[in-house]
């Protein structure tokens, strides 16, 4: 139990439900909002866990009353009282059925206004929630994404240990190993002169305790790296689930991988279907072709076809040197609004431009560069599995054809809505 001068919290804010109702309770945190309705006042009370209602009225004693009048937002108290059923329910919160009729209040510390309002979801500037990043922190949505940080890591230590894996922690201050990016140094007070690095991932010392024969390791390892952000990291300083195994197959690896990704992914994946191992497996070679990426997002259907010998030399954009890939999607029919911004997309990107035709009900070349093509129908359609009212987009480039080809399939399948939403595919 949390003591405070005396003060015994016993529960948080948002485990009480009506089956508490009569009980004598005592909670701690934030005002949240506080509401004087002249005779009545209503505060909202938060704490990791969400929010419960507390209630001043013509009960409560006069000193309580008056310094419920007084709390502002975030200032933080603790309050005993009764549990109630609350006459206007409410379904937002799922403490809404109840209320704390107060019989004990405690003002434990007052709070400035603050900068900007603690609840989900602020549009507020980085700027300005970074300098404030405690008061940041109390966001709900901030809470809840950490929350499920320390759930995942759980998961993964549980499964480990299950299967014989040891958590190790690996020195922090330690000796330059070059890597991808420059090292983090830190100078040594007693060899002046000298300084640890900071390291950029476990590799060596991984290595060191397979051939100590640990046989299989892990741990949730800090890796510093002195580099630019990324769309998926953040620069400085990040974390990676690293392990190691003694005498195991390629197949072993992806088996311990699969089952503990699978695991993290159905417990937390909301409802999502999730691959069951093994894993679909694909070699670099096939994911440039088809995909135009070594991480494709297999949610989306589209394939990338190679019709380099079927079009060469059929138009003047269409010139020997250039590898021509094409993106076919049967059942669809944009409209030219949608084919233009595509087009211009796609030369933000990188390409020389893009390309297009249609099928119309009898199957033959409609719209775009069709007039070229007519006469090379029949193998697109083989080549492409063409059905009636399919829609085609093309990209000839003499470099980078199989990247800006990935970068149409994209566009592709986010702006026709073709990404399977309810799903993860590994």
């Amino acid at each position: 139990m949390d003591t405070i001068h005396g003060f015994r919290r016993t529960n948080y804010c948002a485990d009480l439900r009506l089956c508490d109702v009569g009980k004598t309770v005592s909670v701690c945190g934030w005002v949240q909002r506080q509401r004087d309705l002249g005779g009545l006042i209503f505060v909202d009370l938060r704490d990791r866990t969400g929010l419960v209602q507390l209630s001043f009225g013509d009960q409560t004693d006069r000193d309580i009353f008056q310094k419920a009048a007084s709390l502002r937002s975030e200032y933080v108290v603790a309050a005993t009282g009764i549990v109630r059923e609350r006459e206007s329910k409410s379904k937002k919160i799922p403490t809404g059925d109840i209320e704390i009729e107060v019989t004990e209040l405690r003002l434990l510390a007052k709070s400035e206004t603050p900068p900007f309002e603690i609840v989900e979801h602020s549009d507020v500037k980085d700027t300005i929630r970074l300098k404030y990043r405690y008061l940041d922190l109390r966001r709900p949505d901030m809470q809840r994404t950490i929350a499920l940080r320390h759930k995942i890591v759980k998961i993964c230590r549980d499964y480990f240990d299950e299967q014989g894996f040891l958590e190790i922690e690996t020195p922090i201050l330690t000796k330059s190993t070059p890597e991808g990016a420059r090292d983090y140094l830190v100078p040594s007070r007693v060899h002046p002169g000298k300084f640890y690095a900071l390291p950029q991932s476990p590799q060596q010392y991984k290595q060191l305790l397979m051939a100590s024969g640990f046989d299989r390791y892990f741990q949730i390892a800090p890796c510093f790296r002195d580099e630019d952000a990324r769309a998926d990291r953040s620069p400085g300083e990040f974390y990676q689930l690293d392990t190691e195994m003694c005498f195991a197959t390629q197949d072993d690896v992806f088996a311990v991988m699969e089952e503990v990704l699978t695991g993290v992914f159905t417990e937390f994946g909301k409802g999502k279907k999730v691959d069951k191992g093994p894993y679909r497996r694909i070699s670099y070679r096939d994911a440039m072709r088809d995909y135009g990426t070594d991480k494709p997002d297999l949610r989306n259907p589209l394939i990338i076809k190679d019709v380099t010998d079927i079009l060469t030399g059929c138009a003047p954009f269409f010139t020997e040197g250039k590898s021509i890939k094409a993106v076919a999607v049967n059942g669809h029919a944009p409209g030219r609004k949608f084919i233009d911004a595509l087009t211009e997309k796609c030369k933000l990107n990188g390409a020389e431009s893009m390309y297009w035709f249609k099928t119309d009900e009898s199957g033959a070349l409609t719209g775009g560069i069709a007039k070229f093509a007519a006469d090379r129908a029949d193998a697109l359609a083989e080549r492409l599995g063409l059905e009636p009212g399919a829609f085609v987009a093309l990209v000839a480039e003499t470099k980078d054809a199989e990247k800006q080809a990935g970068y149409l399939r994209t566009e592709l399948g986010t702006g026709l809505d073709l990404i399977e939403k309810d799903a993860f595919r590994f």
